[in-house]
């Protein structure tokens, strides 16, 4: 069920526990990538507590159909996959979901989806039927016949309407609220909000729009309201001595300054200016930088700016103080003339002391670099590394992820101009497909969920600008990268359509699936979102226990930007995902997979 007051019916519940009598008790985090590891996790601590925090993951599937817990043990969600799992929605006693229900969430209503069960009364011969005739017994049995065959037509009637409206509510899927904003608003409520919690809520929203989760009216909407609460904490510290602090932190509003420019440009405050003009898929793909025309077209933009070579492609922190004063304005002009319109973006900057200031897109190109990073051991420490780097204490792991970030957009770009150059997006009728093949340069960065998606959106967009066939700009792209070559495994995420209307709405789960099923190929749909699944062989074993969890817990799953370390989940139970459409299968079964979507989708 939804939960309306988010103070009294989650916090104060689970603050009566002996571990959330104080505001700053130790906890311990347990990230979980899929649901086996949900499960994993769950059972080695299902009795040690009672109430179980899951945030970003949860939502959209029954959870006590899956968990099996105890009747006594209460699940508190906080997931921004859409839809919302209607037995999650009508449970009353075990799941209580934080979710925003201003949101459109367009929830079936519950006689639509769930029937009584009524038991047929047994029509027998008895004592005052004995002096009945013949024909009153006749007719008394045709009666009854009449009526039990009404109420099964009815019943088939109301199960083929029930198929219905589960096929509308449940063919897409999205992403609501951020839960990094939720949780803000919970400790606005309390009056617990501090800066580093803003902070995280705009790092929470900055990655659903940096990752297409969202649609443009819903990121802006969404920037309003973190706006007003950065203008109150702005002038509840403006007269305060430690604003002037070395380790104050202190976030403005990147839109309406004119001293702080705000471009639509990855890194470009901790790059040069012409590497982010190269590795921002915006203008990549408009500018076309993967053909020489495209290349001369960069150096006209520049010239027309009027930025020279030897200051564009230095630091950009090296810059001239003249040059980087106007050059949003300057910037700006010229690209309208280039047809792109949309280079300046609303957004937020946060100063930690007199030294160090970072955009919200840095920190979240950071910390997805951090938590798919191939240079850790596993994915617990990789989401620990990314967790630590929201913390201003730890500025030198967030720089350490903004160079694997600026890593990870070279390659991006560099896998693009391959694809495109070499014709390796071809058209299966309903959607497009592209495959990387084993041995390709940086193909192992792209076998993770959240850096495969992000090249399959900047491949789609860059595909988009690139092709003049008209059909082919209206289609969805689905993308494979080798995953294992000694267990001979791919890796397959499903895109939508790239159209200015798009409502971010991903189709591809449910084709997943059937396409699955109808082929009988090799799957374990193991992703938080119902879109994401794991295609493997079945020899291979589910992932080992955490087998090093203190009893103080909170669960977490990495499959969106790590929101609010330290945010204040005292004991209990959390998890934060991410979560991308992705599938992951046999190599062999490749073909008769895409088969089976091609007529799925056709």
């Amino acid at each position: 069920m939804f939960v309306s007051d988010f103070r009294k019916e989650f916090y104060e519940v689970v603050q009566s526990q002996a571990l959330f009598q104080c505001d700053h008790v130790q906890y311990t985090l347990v990230p979980v990538s899929g649901w086996q590891e949900l499960e994993t996790a769950f059972l080695e601590h299902k009795e040690q507590f009672r109430y179980f925090i899951l945030i970003n993951c949860g939502a959209n599937v029954d959870l006590l159909d899956i968990l099996q817990p105890d009747e006594e043990a209460v699940f508190f969600v906080c997931d921004t996959h859409r839809p919302v799992n209607v037995v999650n929605v009508y449970s009353d006693t075990q799941i209580r979901l934080l979710i925003k229900q201003d949101d459109d969430l367009e929830v079936p209503a519950y006689e639509d989806i769930f029937r009584d069960e009524e038991e047929d009364e047994e029509h027998s011969g008895n004592e005052g039927d004995e002096g009945s005739e013949p024909s009153e017994k006749r007719t008394r049995l045709e009666e009854e016949i009449a009526a039990q065959t009404l109420k099964r037509r009815q019943r088939r009637e109301w199960e083929a309407r029930r198929r219905d409206v589960l096929f509308d509510y449940e063919q897409y899927e999205y992403h609501g609220t951020s839960a990094a904003m939720v949780m803000f608003d919970l400790a606005w409520l309390m009056s617990k909000d501090l800066s580093d919690m803003l902070w995280w809520a705009i790092v929470g929203l900055t990655d659903q729009w940096v990752q297409d989760k969202i649609t443009q009216v819903k990121y802006v909407t969404d920037v309003g309201v973190l706006q007003r609460h950065v203008s109150r904490h702005s002038h509840r510290h403006e007269d305060e001595a430690h604003a002037l602090s070395v380790d104050c932190a202190r976030i403005s509003f990147e839109y309406d300054s004119l001293t702080r420019p705000s471009l639509r440009l990855a890194l470009y405050q901790h790059w040069s200016l012409h590497d982010s003009l190269c590795n921002t898929c915006y203008t990549a793909a408009r500018f076309k930088l993967w053909s020489l025309h495209g290349q001369k077209r960069l150096q006209e933009f520049l010239a027309d700016v009027g930025l020279p070579l030897k200051q564009v492609k230095q630091k950009f922190q090296s810059m001239d103080v003249s040059l980087k004063e106007n050059l949003r304005e300057m910037i700006e002009e010229s690209a309208n003339k280039f047809g792109m319109k949309d280079m300046r973006v609303q957004t937020f900057s946060v100063h930690f002391g007199f030294k160090h200031k970072f955009l919200a897109s840095d920190v979240v190109f950071a910390t997805m670099s951090l938590m798919e990073s191939p240079e850790h051991g596993s994915g617990t420490d990789s989401f620990t590394q990314a967790l630590d780097s929201l913390s201003r204490g730890n500025l030198d792991k967030l720089y350490h992820g903004l160079e694997l970030a600026k890593r990870q957009l070279r390659a991006t770009q560099q896998t693009i101009a391959s694809c495109l150059c070499t014709n390796l997006v071809v058209s299966q009728g309903p959607f497009l497909y592209c495959a990387l093949m084993e041995g390709t340069p940086d193909v192992a960065l792209f076998s993770k969920p959240a850096s495969l998606s992000l090249l399959s959106r900047h491949l789609l967009k860059s595909f988009v600008c690139s092709t003049k066939n008209r059909r082919c700009k209206l289609l969805p792209l689905v993308m494979a990268a080798p995953l294992s070559a000694e267990q001979g495994t791919v890796t397959m995420v499903g895109i939508p359509p790239e159209t200015d209307s798009s409502d971010r709405k991903n189709f591809f789960g449910r084709a997943f699936e059937k396409a699955a099923e109808g082929t009988n190929s090799r799957a374990l749909h193991n992703h938080f979102d119902l879109s994401a699944s794991w295609r493997r062989s079945p020899q291979q074993q589910p992932p080992p226990p955490i087998s090093d969890l203190r009893p103080e817990v909170v669960l977490a799953g990495w499959q969106d930007t790590p929101a609010s370390p330290g945010w204040g989940l005292q004991g209990g139970a959390a998890w934060l995902p991410h979560a991308q459409a992705v599938i992951e299968l046999k190599a062999e079964d490749r073909s008769k997979f895409l088969d089976a979507l091609v007529t799925l989708l056709s």
